[in-house]
């Protein structure tokens, strides 16, 4: 059997000569390739929208498929689905096009090339030796019969001559075709991070892009080997089970060079926290089974796009979690999912108005994103009722830029707390000294000349509203232990990105300097899982499927101390999973669509997710319900 005969057999179009999808090049082809397989099959936009809405799919509205079909990209995979059940294609055709589909989008295609070649690099003679064979004879001939004997031996001898030279050149010729070849493939590895997935992009020393685990667990570096790994392996088994969905988390997943990272490496137990939901998920009887996609926008939040664009690709993507930090890079990327009809859980963001309302930039509502964390107004808010004792003497201190000058949109959120909740902004007046900073422009050297700056004899500050980055607040609170009046006790207050310090720090503990920290974030881990917590349970368990075996690889107890990062990213993922089951069993047998978890997400009331910080439900804005705002006074907490 031909090979055009057996793709038209297993798809069930024997005798038509509808298109092989394995032979298809790059995303033009594939789309062209679409074309031709409705036309061929006589199929008309009108009757591939009737099909798709009867098979209860993704509904093929002739506007949509004209626009995707002309659009100079790769078609998502639901829309391909949908396009070629409604062509009659299924079983094992089907599954041809979806391993077409994943081949273009890796950049590996074609999957099966066609052979043209006229040259034999074994030597045999083929059919361009014949032809040159037969030329041959008709030379032979002259106008008065047959050459002499000799004449003809010297003749062949010299066609033999040219065969040997002719096969010499086609072996020159496919010895630089593979040379071609093999520099090619070396160079489009090296770019990819080391990978043959056309996905990961490596870029100023960074790879970024999309990963499901199957590339090796070292893509985006050591400190996330033993995740991907188990990832890797999750995502095989769930694969291989047949119904699944995928959840993208989208996040800065490396750190190229210590002045642009905030991180502070906390990113390594967010993915891990995502990856032990995704696991409790499938372990669960809940269906559909769910694959998890790591998608890093690298250091800064700078590859964001590509990160971005790469997921609207996944097969099978209905919602997507994490959205990295609360940066001008998250909004953008928040927007672009949004507009695409993405869902998404956030897990980190506490900037005011970031969440479906848009307020965080006035550019309209961000339909579809929600998010589990407290935001910063009821953060301070928590902090000016324990402040409101009075009177104070207070200084501002805040940089409402990133290290690599975007917008840092938490940090102005805060700036604009402390200047506008009234039990805070009353200690300030147009005298209160002010200090901003740039992280651009040598941050650690300016704390010195700010602290000194809080001393002023009788009135000298007592309480700083830092609306700045944790990262430079262990350098700044250092600072204040050497100002000249570091007897006097002074109070920082700042917001939930200071759990990620370390309570043990010197500066918090010298009794010559007094110095304390005071914040606002969720319960400590020893008071979530303190048997006086109304939801101890949900944490506990968390915290043995976190420190459990995972494929053959384990993930560090003390990640969970020291960062909110892992139950968050959890609780995150959990709330995505939550809707993803509740629409599966609301969507009478098919597997849910982003469309149909955008409206669980929305509909997830009070307490209906079990999360591992305590049970939440979303409101209409996207922010968490049932908030648990905790107090922590450093050093020693209450």
């Amino acid at each position: 059997m031909t090979q055009q005969a057996h793709s038209e057999a297993e798809s069930g179009n024997a005798g038509e000569q509808v298109p092989d999808p394995l032979r298809i090049a790059d995303q033009r082809e594939f789309r062209q390739a679409l074309k031709d397989l409705r036309e061929r099959k006589g199929i008309t936009l009108k009757q591939l929208e009737q099909e798709t809405d009867r098979q209860g799919s993704k509904r093929l509205t002739s506007p949509t498929v004209s626009t995707t079909l002309k659009a100079d990209d790769l078609p998502d995979w639901d829309f391909v689905a949908a396009y070629v059940a409604a062509c009659a294609v299924a079983g094992e055709g089907l599954k041809r096009w979806e391993r077409a589909w994943e081949a273009v989008r890796k950049g590996t295609a074609p999957v099966e090339p066609g052979v043209v070649d006229d040259t034999s690099p074994s030597g045999s003679p083929g059919e361009g030796d014949g032809v040159r064979w037969r030329q041959a004879g008709r030379w032979l001939r002259t106008r008065g019969g047959l050459v002499t004997c000799g004449a003809v031996m010297a003749a062949a001898s010299l066609v033999a001559a040219v065969g040997v030279w002719q096969v010499h050149t086609r072996h020159v010729h496919a010895r630089q075709v593979h040379d071609r070849q093999v520099r090619a493939h070396e160079e489009f590895v090296r770019t990819h991070c080391g990978t043959r997935n056309a996905d990961l992009v490596l870029r100023a020393g960074e790879c970024t892009g999309v990963s499901d685990g199957s590339d090796g667990p070292g893509v985006f570096g050591s400190g996330l080997e033993p995740v991907l790994a188990a990832l890797g392996a999750e995502n095989g088994n769930t694969v291989g089970s047949g119904r699944y969905v995928t959840i993208g988390f989208l996040a800065p997943l490396t750190s190229k060079g210590r002045e642009k990272d905030l991180t502070l490496d906390q990113f390594v137990g967010e993915i891990e926290g995502a990856y032990t939901a995704v696991e409790r998920a499938n372990e669960s009887d809940s269906r559909p089974k769910i694959r998890l996609v790591l998608a890093n926008m690298g250091s800064g939040e700078e590859r964001w796009k590509h990160a971005v664009d790469e997921l609207k690709a996944e097969k099978g993507l209905v919602a997507v979690v994490g959205m990295g930090l609360s940066q001008q890079q998250s909004v953008d990327a928040a927007r672009s999912l949004s507009k695409a009809g993405i869902p998404m859980v956030a897990d980190l963001i506490t900037a005011d108005g970031f969440d479906t309302t848009g307020a965080i930039d006035r550019l309209g509502p961000i339909n579809g994103l929600v998010r589990v964390t407290i935001p910063n107004k009821e953060q301070l808010t928590a902090l000016g009722k324990e402040l409101d004792t009075g009177p104070h003497t207070v200084a501002l201190i805040g940089s409402e830029v990133t290290p690599t000058g975007g917008s840092d949109l938490y940090t102005k959120s805060l700036d604009r707390g402390f200047r506008t909740i009234k039990s805070l902004s009353k200690y300030l007046d147009d005298d209160s000294p002010d200090f901003p900073f740039s992280p651009q422009g040598g941050a650690d050297a300016a704390m010195p000349s700010i602290s000194q700056n809080l001393c002023r004899g009788a009135e000298s500050v007592d309480v700083v509203y830092y609306a700045a980055r944790a990262k430079y607040l262990p350098t700044f609170l250092e600072a204040l232990r050497h100002r000249s009046c570091y007897k006097k006790p002074i109070t920082v207050v700042t917001g939930s990105d200071a759990a990620a310090l370390d309570p043990k720090m010197r500066a918090l503990h010298d009794p010559e300097a007094p110095i304390t920290l005071m914040y606002a974030s969720f319960p400590s881990p020893a008071d979530l899982a303190a048997t006086g917590h109304r939801d101890h349970g949900l944490y506990t368990a968390f915290v043995q499927a976190f420190t459990s075996d995972h494929h053959g690889r384990h993930f560090p107890a003390d990640h969970l101390a020291g960062s909110y990062w892992p139950v968050l990213a959890h609780d995150a993922v959990l709330t995505a999973t939550t809707a993803i089951h509740t629409a599966a069993a609301n969507t009478d047998g098919h597997t849910p669509n982003r469309y149909d978890v955008t409206n669980q997400l929305y509909a997830l009331g009070d307490e209906t997710v079990p999360a591992a910080t305590g049970r939440l439900g979303i409101d209409r804005d996207g922010d968490r319900t049932d908030l648990p705002v905790t107090l922590h006074i450093l050093p020693g907490t209450n």
